[in-house]
């Protein structure tokens, strides 16, 4: 693969230009000069074929990633999905075949699975969060918590889980957090300063305001004009009583160090959203290998 090598099929073309670049990087990162190994030991010409097997149970993410990686590095292979995103998967469960060139197959394994595997990982959090959520109203939303250069694929990956994506980055929601509002002087100021920067670049985007205690609930309503009220470190009782005083004037958000196993008081709580970093900074990825069709016939033999 060079530079010049155009791109090839729309698995890859179809993506945003952040993802796109991600996976050049990536490619240029894992490649260097060449795949010594699968050059030193497989013959140039040899044509083979392998599929994606799942060995735990989790919610698929990542398929379309894993597509882009050989349409653009591995174009002459063809990739098939078995599979769809957000489908509940379990050990066994073959998710895509790989045909073609052999080396080709080998140099874009590890740099595919690294994407699935992590974006499964993200989603199926995600899954956790959500389904410790049933019966409630309340909806996961993800943070900016994310892995430098890879937040488009983390967010995906939420929304592959059922989550809904938080603002994406710091240009296209205002949230005024602690440190904001002790800059500021008091969350008066800072909601006052956010409200009049929009007002005069003629702007519009959603206004959420974090929020300590009862006193900034109230001063934060006072000043009108926010979208979301983030109820920051409050404990199950103190959100319910919270959620109770603002009875709907804005909508409600905890957050704080939330797991999909703290999730559910906070829904019965009655919170609109819950936001957890937890689902990008610490899922463990979902055990996905690539093996060889003949490694899987055997295995389907015994």
């Amino acid at each position: 693969m060079t530079d010049s090598q155009p791109t090839q099929g729309r698995a890859f073309s179809a993506l945003p230009e952040a993802m796109k670049a991600a996976i050049i990087s990536a490619w240029r990162e894992d490649i260097g000069t060449g795949d010594i190994t699968s050059e030193a030991c497989v013959p140039s010409g040899a044509l083979e074929a392998a599929g994606f097997l799942v060995k735990a149970h989790g919610t698929l993410a990542g398929l379309g990633v894993a597509e882009a990686v050989f349409a653009y590095g591995a174009p002459a292979v063809k990739f098939e999905k078995l599979a769809s995103e957000g489908d509940r998967v379990s050990p066994g469960d073959l998710v895509a075949t790989v045909e073609g060139p052999a080396r080709e197959i080998l140099t874009a394994e590890r740099l595919a699975l690294n994407f699935m595997q992590r974006m499964s990982g993200v989603a199926t959090a995600t899954r956790a969060a959500v389904n410790a959520l049933k019966g409630t109203p309340t909806r996961v939303l993800d943070t900016r918590k994310t892995t430098p250069g890879l937040r488009l694929f983390e967010k995906q990956a939420v929304v592959m889980g059922g989550g809904v994506n938080h603002r994406m980055g710091l240009f296209d929601q205002i949230l005024i957090k602690d440190n904001h509002i002790d800059y500021a002087g008091s969350v008066k100021a800072a909601v006052e300063g956010a409200l009049r920067h929009l007002s005069n670049a003629g702007r519009k985007v959603p206004v959420v305001v974090e929020v300590r205690d009862l006193k900034e609930i109230r001063e934060t309503l006072d000043v009108g004009g926010v979208d979301r009220l983030l109820l920051d470190n409050f404990t199950p009782a103190e959100t319910a009583d919270a959620v109770a005083w603002i009875d709907g004037r804005v909508a409600t958000e905890s957050s704080g160090g939330l797991t999909p196993e703290t999730v559910r008081a906070y829904g019965d709580a009655g919170v609109d959203f819950v936001s957890l970093g937890w689902l990008t900074h610490s899922p463990v990825s979902l055990d996905i290998s690539l093996k060889s069709m003949a490694a899987l016939n055997a295995r389907s033999n015994e």
